[in-house]
């Protein structure tokens, strides 16, 4: 049975009735850039992160880029990050002319080492990206406690992590920015690019709602220079009607985690399951494992061959890509993954046949 990575049709056709309502209402309106639909979606992000501010802007990338301009990242700094993450995590700490520093990851759960983090301070340090890949929840309190005790910023990369929380506490509001991405493989999907950012800092919210609009304040008269981060109306009209589904989206996506968990535990001599840190709610934005004795890719190869959706994320750590190969930094744990992860299809649809699907496929695999 064919099974996709992502299939996104059947969760957006359950509420094309209030899409085609929706867009009908802002045709008939004309606004589409700012206005009622905007600040109803961050008023609603606001209240479903617990944070005082958010704002909406145009992807999860920029997000990270207008949150290093609030905080001021110059030429010359250091921005430590994970070195096992998606590439925007790194790129918007250069394009500022900042310096990203690579920071090893957990085996366990892909997320930043605390011991590794601690090593690469400096005094060039002006602040950290902390990254929730996949859905989990880094260490939040244990880098914002270090943060502050260096006197550094800690932003949150959150772009994978919609709803995710570290003891009952929502990512995004453990630093002084969460940035989030509403991509349409995200657990809260758009249709197209756009993001947020959120803050419980008001000078911080009020930097970044200025710099969201080419530093423009007010109209035509510029005190900085920014960009043009805004979201779409219609963007934030849409993701508005999703977001109240989206704890049902992620209790699909957990439940479907715990087949696969209990469903390929007896392979465990040759796959590593992830779970779920101690303290954390995850959101399985994507279920990862891990491919021991180099049989990653010949797995990938198998599955694809029996029209099973599989994924490499990802397939070559930052400190190893061509634009940052002069850093010259190692990252042992990070290079390893970067050669076992799977990620396999965990999108809230998926039917209970495409799940044992899936299943049976990783287990004939391993009994050819």
């Amino acid at each position: 049975m064919p099974v996709k990575l992502l299939d996104l049709v059947e969760q957006n056709n359950e509420l094309k009735g209030a899409f085609v309502e929706k867009f009908e209402e802002i045709l008939e309106s004309g606004q589409f850039i700012m206005g009622h639909e905007v600040e109803s979606f961050e008023a609603n992000g606001a209240k479903y992160l617990s944070c005082r501010y958010t704002l909406g802007v145009s992807s999860g990338t920029d997000a990270l880029l207008l949150a290093l301009m609030a905080l001021k990242v110059k030429p010359g700094d250091e921005v430590i990050c994970p070195g096992y993450t998606f590439f925007s995590s790194a790129s918007c700490i250069s394009r500022l002319g900042a310096d990203p520093v690579f920071v090893d990851v957990n085996y366990d759960d892909f997320c930043m080492s605390i011991e590794n983090l601690k090593k690469k301070i400096t005094s060039k340090t002006r602040g950290v990206i902390g990254v929730h890949l996949f859905g989990q929840a880094c260490l939040c309190e244990k880098i914002a406690k270090i943060c502050s005790d260096y006197g550094i910023f800690f932003v949150e990369d959150c772009a994978q992590a919609m709803g995710a929380k570290r003891h009952d506490q929502s990512v995004g509001s453990f630093g002084n920015i969460g940035c989030f991405s509403f991509f349409p493989s995200k657990n809260l999907g758009g249709f197209g690019d756009s993001g947020l950012v959120c803050t419980n800092d008001e000078a911080v919210y009020e930097e970044m709602k200025i710099l969201r609009t080419h530093g423009m304040q007010p109209k035509y008269f510029h005190k900085k220079i920014g960009g043009n981060f805004r979201i779409d109306a219609l963007q934030a009209a849409f993701l508005n009607i999703k977001l109240a589904k989206i704890d049902h989206y992620v209790q699909k996506r957990r439940q479907n985690a715990g087949f696969y968990n209990e469903n390929l535990r007896s392979l465990e001599n040759y796959i590593s399951l992830p779970s779920e840190t101690s303290g954390n709610f995850h959101t399985w934005n994507q279920y990862t494992i891990k491919v021991r004795n180099d049989k990653r890719d010949d797995l990938k190869d198998w599955l694809l061959s029996k029209k099973i959706g599989c994924e490499v994320y990802y397939p070559l750590t930052l400190n190893k890509q061509e634009c940052f190969l002069q850093k010259q930094e190692k990252l042992p744990i990070a290079e390893v993954l970067a050669t076992q992860a799977l990620s396999l299809p965990i999108y809230p649809e998926l039917r209970a046949d495409q799940l044992e699907a899936v299943v049976d496929a990783v287990h004939g695999f391993f009994q050819k």
